[in-house]
């Protein structure tokens, strides 16, 4: 997506829930556009130190009730946060059950209908709809192996 689109996307976003697209906000989005994997508060600091922790964590929920950003879970209390799907494009993730890193992988279209058409019957037995899925593989990363 391109970065007007992006940045058009989360005003829309965020005016739905009566929220501004205020500069900080735009460098959130920004920071976790430039990142190649999901990214946790002190990273987002660390990227841009002009951005003090505490109104990282703050827009952090603040983007997330807007749709704007996902958080994902790694090891513990931990949470990564990176742009929600709409922004980024679909993708899975691969996660350090040690350390915490997780890094975004795709996956082949025919792994992708594999798991849709494998979970459909599941899906509606529960009465659900399917929109869509979500996959987190656990591991070790390199450096913890």
């Amino acid at each position: 997506m391109a970065r007007g689109d992006i940045h058009d996307t989360a005003a829309r976003k965020l005016a739905t829930i009566n929220q501004r697209y205020s500069s900080r906000r735009r460098r959130l989005v920004e920071a976790l556009d430039r990142a190649d994997h999901p990214l946790v508060a002190t990273d987002i600091v660390a990227i841009d130190d002009d951005l003090p922790q505490s109104s990282v964590y703050r827009n952090l929920a603040v983007l997330e009730a807007a749709g704007v950003v996902v958080k994902v879970l790694t090891n513990g209390d931990r949470a990564a946060f990176e742009l929600a799907e709409e922004l980024k494009g679909h993708h899975h993730h691969l996660v350090c059950v040690q350390c915490g890193l997780v890094l975004d992988i795709d996956v082949p279209n025919e792994v992708e209908q594999t798991l849709d058409s494998g979970v459909a019957d599941l899906v509606s037995q529960a009465g659900f709809t399917l929109v869509g899925h979500r996959l987190d593989l656990l591991g070790r990363c390199e450096n913890c192996s």
